[in-house]
């Protein structure tokens, strides 16, 4: 086989095999980064969570105001009914106890409300808590195992990429100029195979004489049909 065509093929294999690596390693960021994901989807939770039994807690705080505030008006309104001179103003005063009472009555509803609500946050918190803690670990297992992949993958394409770089030191940078353009649009099917008098880049038959020049392998050949960079391929 001709120096040049030798390396070329050299050259595609290597570009293909460090291509095999790109989607096995984004593989593993992607594992990673969607249980990355999950964490941060528990985390926003449990930040909602707690926001919700703030906002909960100070309802509360806000409503044990108006409670006191409610029951320093029934003690006024009792020391008023104590002096009242007509019955008018004792039916006015019933009426303003009975409003006060009842305003009341509403806000002690609203405590045991905003008590059971941050009850069933809590217990939601804490749930949320324990699924955060066995993500983490998760995580923490799965980040060693494919860390370790990743850098095994990195390794192996690294000594491709180094075996690459050598013979591109050695090759004419004409022959190199030729493929990377070819490679534009090709991408690692630059350099295709013959099988069967055929171009394993674009599948067409190779006519007869074209054919015969690839046998020989004396000078680069390029597929007739699609332009790519063929070589004869043991059958």
């Amino acid at each position: 086989m001709n120096k040049y065509l030798e390396q070329l093929v050299e050259l595609s294999s290597f570009d293909k095999q460090i291509s095999d690596f790109i989607p096995k390693i984004n593989e593993i960021k992607g594992v990673l980064s969607e249980k990355e994901s999950e964490i941060s989807k528990v985390q926003a939770q449990i930040s909602q969570t707690n926001t919700e039994i703030d906002e909960l807690k100070n309802s509360i705080s806000q409503t044990d105001t108006h409670i006191k505030e409610f029951s320093t008006k029934l003690k006024d309104i009792k020391k008023k009914l104590s002096a009242i001179k007509t019955e008018k103003e004792l039916k006015a005063l019933n009426i303003e106890e009975e409003v006060t009472k009842e305003q009341l009555q509403s806000a002690n509803d609203d405590i045991s409300r905003f008590e059971k609500n941050i009850e069933i946050k809590n217990d939601l918190l804490k749930a949320l808590n324990e699924k955060l803690e066995a993500l983490e670990e998760k995580f923490v297992k799965i980040s060693k195992d494919y860390g370790a992949k990743e850098t095994k993958l990195n390794a192996e394409k690294e000594k491709i990429s180094a075996k690459k770089y050598a013979l591109l030191e050695k090759m004419d940078k004409n022959i190199i100029s030729f493929y990377e353009k070819i490679k534009i649009w090709a991408g690692n099917s630059a350099v295709a195979p013959v099988k069967k008098q055929a171009c394993y880049g674009c599948y067409m038959k190779i006519n007869d004489k074209t054919y015969m020049s690839i046998l020989k392998s004396d000078d680069i050949i390029t597929c007739p049909h699609c332009g790519r960079i063929l070589y004869k391929e043991a059958e």
